[in-house]
């Protein structure tokens, strides 16, 4: 017997706060994120700012707006802001850090099976270019312990590793990877690491100068909630001169007194809308104030109800968990029921995940990947999400 169609989850009290359609269930944070309105109120000021007397906007003021934005970003991950550039996105950073490396026929660029496709074609085609060779270390999903996905790396990696580009946290599987270990690890190899931190700022404590990396490319309209266009390259001091932007452009030659070559080539590529990158500092403030304990408080419920929002998916759905509950952030993925199992994709995007937002209004990604191939679904957690939206998820998915 079909069960009844579930009834819509009443709002989160911090839903007001963003521009999210109230008729949408957004489950779906991970994916591009979603900027409060106050934050939007000010890029629109800037923005008419900018339109009513471009050249004082963009010639004469660029670096005043643009130097205290990156300042609180550079305090919000434990970093010297002559070692950070604003980037449009976590791609574009690994673009600038992958095209730049001078590669010889016979060297290697590793990355993982679980990595952002993305940013994973960057170094294929980089490696094409070179005649190098791309290494994929198979990290085993589900796992059962965090050290899985660091012997897999450890592994792949050879004598003819150049650099590793890792994630900080998978895309799909929602994985937060042990970054610290698998950066000092392949460290004391000799390889390089980029860390695709897409999704990290924001939703996990990040500390680059501890971490310490090469190179550290992540984005801020995601979990910091600044306006989409707004991401971040951070590149140690000893590997910055050979770093450069994905477009070059005056700084190339033109040097500003009090900057670093490494910013004057990043800070300005060619006329575009700058107000997301100017808005980073407001975003972080802004969010850092929803809750009495400030960020540390936000990321701590975010990823209490990811953990929660599990169990009772888990619960409801009869599946297993593919991972500790120690290797998630604000994100979970799991696997579809079995009678999901085995259907050929029908397009871009499957016919279930069109049902969920057609039918009931949620907004869930579908995911398919595994050898063999397995479907699988994620959600997120923001502070707008409450537990009862992810009972409404569970009850559709019964539905269906």
């Amino acid at each position: 017997m079909k069960p009844c169609r579930p009834e819509r989850p009443a709002l989160s009290k911090f839903h007001a706060h963003w521009s999210l359609d109230p008729r949408i269930v957004f489950l779906n944070h991970g994916s591009f994120g979603a900027c409060p309105k106050p934050v939007l109120e000010i890029q629109q000021e800037l923005r008419r700012e900018m339109e009513a007397s471009p050249v004082q906007f963009l010639w004469r003021r660029y670096d005043d707006l643009l130097e205290p934005a990156r300042a609180a970003l550079a305090r919000f991950i434990g970093a010297r802001s002559r070692d950070v550039v604003f980037i449009t996105n976590a791609t574009a950073g690994v673009n600038a850090v992958v095209r730049s490396l001078k590669l010889r026929r016979g060297d290697a660029l590793l990355t993982t099976n679980l990595d952002y496709n993305a940013c994973h074609n960057v170094l294929v085609e980089t490696a094409r270019q070179a005649g190098a060779q791309v290494q994929v270390a198979r990290v085993p999903f589900p796992l059962r312990r965090a050290d899985q996905a660091l012997e897999a790396i450890l592994e792949a990696a050879t004598s003819r590793t150049r650099l590793a580009m890792i994630d900080h946290v998978a895309s799909h599987t929602a994985l937060v990877f042990p970054i610290e270990r698998i950066v000092r690890e392949l460290e004391a190899r000799g390889i390089d690491t980029l860390v695709d931190g897409a999704h990290a700022p924001g939703m996990l404590a990040l500390d680059v100068t501890k971490l310490r990396p090469a190179y550290y490319a992540g984005n801020l309209h995601k979990w910091v909630c600044a306006p989409k266009g707004a991401g971040f390259l951070w590149v140690r001091e000893d590997k910055q001169a050979a770093v450069q932007p994905p477009v070059i452009s005056h700084g190339h030659n033109t040097p500003r007194p009090g900057y670093g070559a490494f910013q004057d080539r990043f800070d300005w590529a060619g006329t575009f809308d700058p107000t997301a990158w100017f808005c980073v500092g407001v975003a972080l403030d802004w969010m850092g104030h929803l809750l009495p304990g400030g960020w540390r408080e936000l990321r701590q419920h975010n990823h209490k109800l990811a953990v929660m929002a599990r169990r009772l998916l888990c619960q409801r759905l009869q599946l297993e968990p593919p991972c500790p509950e120690s290797m998630l952030g604000a994100m979970a993925t799991l696997p579809l029921p079995d009678r999901f199992q085995g259907l050929p994709k029908t397009g871009k995007i499957d016919d279930e995940q069109l049902r969920l937002y057609d039918e009931f209004g949620i907004e869930a990604p579908l995911v398919r990947f595994g050898r063999p191939e397995r479907r699988w679904f994620r959600v997120s957690a923001q502070l707008y999400n409450s537990v009862a939206e992810y009972e409404y998820l569970a009850e559709a998915l019964t539905f269906l």
